[in-house]
Order: C-alpha cells, then structure tokens, then sequence
C-alpha cells in the first residue's frame, strides 16, 4: 500500500497565509497540515509515500526531505501548477499510481467525537483504518452534506454505490438532504488503476484539458454498467477542509481542546450554524416562534427582500409602532437591542446606577467611575422594587438601568410594582431605563410589558428597550426597539444610528407579524409550561442548584463535583453542548455558575439525559 498527497496547489484564497508557502504548511493550532497526514500515514507502515508538489516546492521538499518516520518520500514536480488544476497533477503521478494500491488524499483535517484526544491519533485510528479495513477496494470516503460544505457532491444507492455525481448546475438546496460530500480521500486498488481510472485520466486529460479535477474521472467511470467504485460514509467522524481564512478559523475551533476550544466558541458570538452537530445552550431565543407558516411566507419574499432596499427610519419606525402599538414618534427601531443600548449609553451623563450580576452590554458602554451597583444580598440574586429604592435613596444617580426579568438570574418584578419604582426616580428627576427583553417569558403574559402610551406619556423619565431577536425568536433579523415619551430622546437615537439600520427581511418581518401575532401568543405559553418542565428535571441533577426564573434561561449554582469551567469543557468536548460560565462575571465572587438556555423539550431533554449520567 503506498500513500499519494496532491500538494501542488497556491491555496490563493488563504491570502497572506500562502504568499510564501504551499497550502499543506497552513499550521492548525500550531501543528502543519502536511506534518499531521504524513505522521498518521507513516503509521500505517506503507511502502512509500508520493507528494506532487508545485508552488514553493523546493521548500515543501526541503522541509520534509526523502522520508518520514522511516517512510520513503517520493515527490512528482508539477511545473505548471499555477496553469492547471489537480487533474494534471495526478496525471504526472500515473505510473506511481499503477504500481500498488493506493491511498489519494489532499491536505484535510480530519477529527472524531469531542473527546479530549489527540487529532493524529483519531485521524488514524478511525478514518485511515476505517478505509483500508473495508473489503471493498475502491472507495470513496463521503460525509453527509452539510451548510458550510462546498466541493464535490453525489448521491448513493441504498448500497453505498454513487449513483450520481451532481454537478454545479444540477445542485438544488431542496435536495440536500439526500447529498454527500466527497471527503478528498480515496481507496484505489492497484488493479482499479490500472484498468479503469488511469485509462480514463488519460483521455479525459486528452479530450478536455488539463483544468480540470480528477474527480471529474470518477464521475466517468460511475457511469459504467459494472462500476467497481462505491462510497463509504462516515458515521460520527469529523473533518474539515480548509480552503480560505475562515475555514482556518473554524477548522482551529473545531480542532482545540480544554479552555482553548471553549473561549474560542464563546468569542464567536454567535454564527453556530456553522458547527451544525453543536447544541446551544447558551445563546438565548425562543425555540416556539415564528411559526412554520411565517417562515414560508418569508421565504416566499427571499428574491424581492434580498434584492431590494430596505426603508429608512421614518417607515420603520411606524412598522415598529404598529408591532407594538405604540405612537410613531415615541419609537426607534434598533439593529438589534444592543444598537439601541450603545446609542443610549454612550449618551448619557452622569452616574448610571446598576444591578450586578448584569448583561455586561450596559456597563461596557459607560465609564466605570460612573457605574454605581447593587448586587443582592443572598444566593438566588433576588431583589425587589423596594431593595432598590433602598440602596439608591442616598446616591447621586442620573439614570437607573433594570433589565426585568433580570439576566442571568430571571429575576422579576412584577408591572405594578415596577410603576412603583418608576414613580419613585420620577419624583428624585431620575431617568429609568427598564429593558423589558425577556418580559414576554414572565408568567401573567401579556399584561407586564410598559410598552403603553399612556404609560410612556404619564412617565416621561420612562426608556423602554426591547429585544425583538429574543423573545420572538428571530435573532439573525437583528431587531429590537426603544420607546419613550421623551420626543428629544427618540430624535437623538434615530440621528444616532444608521439611516438603514434595519435590513429587507427584518422591515418584511415586522410588516406581517400582525398576521401571526396568534402563533406568538401561543408560543410564549407553551415556552412557560415547557419552562416549569424543565425545571423540575433540573432540579433532580445532584450538583446543581436551580434558581427559579421568568425568563429564558436558567441560572445555576454548581455545587460538588464540577467547577463551572470543568462542567462547560466537560459539555463541549465530550457531547458538543455550548453552555455559559457565568463564573467570572462580576458579583459572583468566584462561585460557581452556569447559565442554562431553555430550548424546545426535544434538546432540553436531551441535555438532561446528559447531567444525569455525569
């Protein structure tokens, strides 16, 4: 058995990262693509190992020298890299790829589960010998088609033939879920070879060029009545092919281990449809909403919504009115609850009183000599409208910021005693921010929201901020709206953030939600029953202390076995579960402290299988 790499290529979209270097000296997390294959492959004790190389040959050959681990190294020089595609280059390589059979691969990354071992060692434990122990001769290793992939894609017979492959023109997105991507390793027998690919390489070099890629050959041949060829999928094994900056990005992510992997999940902020198999536990949305008819409908608009501009401000600010049924000049639509929240605070003056543990976005836009906190005394982080009045009676505040229910405790006051509490700063000309984003998850829906003109006009010290992405499920919209009163506080914001801040298909969204406000209504109650649910589960895990909540979300004091830290490594790297640390956040003195999204009864129940068997 003997290995064949293609290593010829620029790797042009790596920019900078391959202006000196071929594409197989990219290092993940430290480690060269090339020096990981020729490690597992030196394991497999072959008889020799071809690497075609082209683009900064000399010194990929340099630095590899004529073996690896006692396994020979042959290279193949494709001179003409820069003018041809792999096609060619494996074309140079026929007669080595007559000799013997025959591993093909390119420059990829391979990994299995999320256990905490070593890439090389799965690589070759579970993909490699996946491979040459199957009986079959000539295979192709597949993996089930997923968003991020991109490449070659075919489709199977129930056994595992490639009954087609699908080219460019041919591929429909209704038809994914029956695709598999080829995965750039391939099986050949030496016989295979010689009768069958090499005579078909050679006239379909001759006949169409040499711009082309060698899998084009194996679509060929898949076509003969009696095709020796057949895929085989992976199960749960991991891989990754890097082809630009941000597969790089994502192959480091998916690729580190510990804290590493973690902190790097964490600063995504978001964008986990790219790692499709991982659970977030973190992120917070409503897992009910919007309905499966709503979705359609937006579907329905992609083409116009896609190509067309959005309105400016003054349309969507009366869309946002109506949404909420609110006076057109007391409302700003935000990219987003955090655009307005960036607006508001970097525009305030004075000291901005505060309760810790918070949703960090409000301190970070304020100086901290401004920031004046209250943190409650005792472990499940309640307080009330009075605990505030109290602590803050005898300070300087200009403004005082609430976010109910509360993030991350789910803390909740209830309506009529937060008109209590706004009273209160109305008497001391105190201006209060009540970020009411989570408000739709309180029990006593739809009675607690402050969204009410009459309200906003008997409290003009009154600022409303609502997240629309969270409660009503649709963050990657980026919505959410601010309200008040105070007309000079709305003609600030809206000169402060973009003309058009808010996009086609998040403007076509707030037009129709009328239409489905029903679907909500109806979501938001069946999230507070799946809520009382999960928790009761919750409660039965031995190391965790639940905190009752009105929100989303979970806060959970850890309290043997794990740390906060250990039990979110352990989450991530051995079952793919994202959830937050809240551990370092201020106020929590070093405890330990986990927040835990709440998702539809499917994936909570899945996690709590989970935490149970820890």
């Amino acid at each position: 058995m003997q290995a064949i790499i293609l290593a010829a290529g620029m790797g042009k979209r790596l920019g900078e990262l391959t202006k000196d270097n071929t594409k197989c000296m990219i290092k993940v997390n430290g480690i060269t693509l090339i020096d990981r294959v020729l490690k597992q492959l030196s394991n497999l004790h072959l008889n020799k190992i071809v690497l075609v190389i082209g683009y900064q040959g000399d010194k990929l050959k340099e630095y590899i020298g004529n073996s690896y681990q006692k396994t020979p190294i042959e290279y193949v020089h494709n001179p003409i890299y820069d003018k041809t595609n792999n096609i060619y280059s494996l074309y140079l390589a026929k007669d080595q790829l007559q000799q013997d059979d025959t591993i093909l691969l390119e420059s990829i990354l391979n990994k299995v589960g999320y256990g905490m071992l070593d890439v090389e060692t799965i690589l070759e434990d579970i993909l490699f010998d996946k491979l040459l122990n199957d009986p079959f001769p000539n295979l192709a290793l597949v993996a089930k088609y997923e968003s991020w992939m991109d490449g070659t894609v075919v489709r199977l017979d129930d056994d595992n033939n490639i009954a087609s492959f699908i080219p460019q023109k041919a591929f429909k997105y209704s038809d994914t879920k029956y695709y598999y991507k080829t995965v750039n390793m391939y099986k050949f027998s030496k016989e295979f070879s010689c009768s069958n690919y090499v005579p078909f390489l050679e006239a379909y070099s001759k006949a169409l060029g040499n711009n082309e890629y060698y899998e084009q050959v194996l679509r060929v041949i898949t076509l003969l009545d009696r095709c020796e060829f057949k895929a085989l999928p992976l199960d749960n094994e991991k891989w990754y092919e890097i082809d630009d900056i941000q597969d790089l990005d994502i192959a480091e992510t998916i690729f580190s281990e510990g804290e590493i992997k973690l902190s790097k999940y964490q600063k995504r902020y978001g964008g986990y449809w790219r790692f499709p198999e991982m659970l977030d536990f973190c992120y917070l949305v409503n897992p009910y909403f919007p309905s499966s008819r709503m979705k359609d409908e937006l579907k329905a608009n992609f083409d116009i919504l896609l190509t067309e501009y959005p309105s400016g401000m003054s349309v969507n600010s009366q869309l946002i009115a109506k949404y909420f049924g609110l006076k057109t000049e007391y409302v700003c639509a935000g990219n987003g609850a955090a655009e307005l929240i960036k607006s508001i605070m970097e525009n305030q003056k004075g000291k901005l009183g505060l309760i810790y543990p918070t949703f960090e976005e409000y301190p970070h836009r304020m100086h901290s000599d401004q920031l004046i906190t209250f943190v409650p005394n005792n472990p499940d982080f309640t307080y009330t409208e009075k605990d505030l009045m109290d602590f803050f009676s005898d300070k300087e505040l200009t403004t005082l910021c609430l976010i109910n229910p509360d993030n991350p405790s789910g803390n909740f006051i209830p309506k009529k005693n937060i008109i209590k509490l706004i009273l209160w700063c109305q008497k001391r000309n105190i201006q209060i921010i009540i970020d009411e984003s989570f408000v739709d998850f309180a029990d006593g829906y739809p009675n607690n929201t402050l969204l009410n003109n009459d309200l906003l006009e008997e409290f003009l010290n009154l600022i409303v901020i609502k997240s629309i992405s969270k409660s009503y499920g649709v963050p990657g919209l980026r919505l959410g709206a601010l309200a008040t009163a105070n007309t000079n506080m709305i003609t600030m914001v809206r000169k402060d953030v973009s003309i058009w801040n808010i996009n086609s298909f998040a403007e076509y969204y707030l037009q129709i939600f009328g239409k489905y406000e029903s679907n909500y209504s109806t979501a938001c109650y069946k999230f507070i029953a799946e809520r009382n649910r999960f928790m009761e589960h919750l409660k039965e895990i031995s190391f965790l202390r639940i905190i009752p909540s009105s929100a989303n979300y979970f806060l959970c004091e850890i309290t043997n076995k794990y740390t906060a830290k250990e039990l979110s490594l352990k989450l991530l790297s051995e079952h793919n579960i994202l959830i937050k640390d809240c551990s370092s956040k201020m106020s929590f003195e070093g405890k330990n402290y986990i927040r835990i999204a709440i998702r539809d009864q499917h994936d909570n129940n899945k996690l709590i299988k989970i935490l149970n068997a820890l």
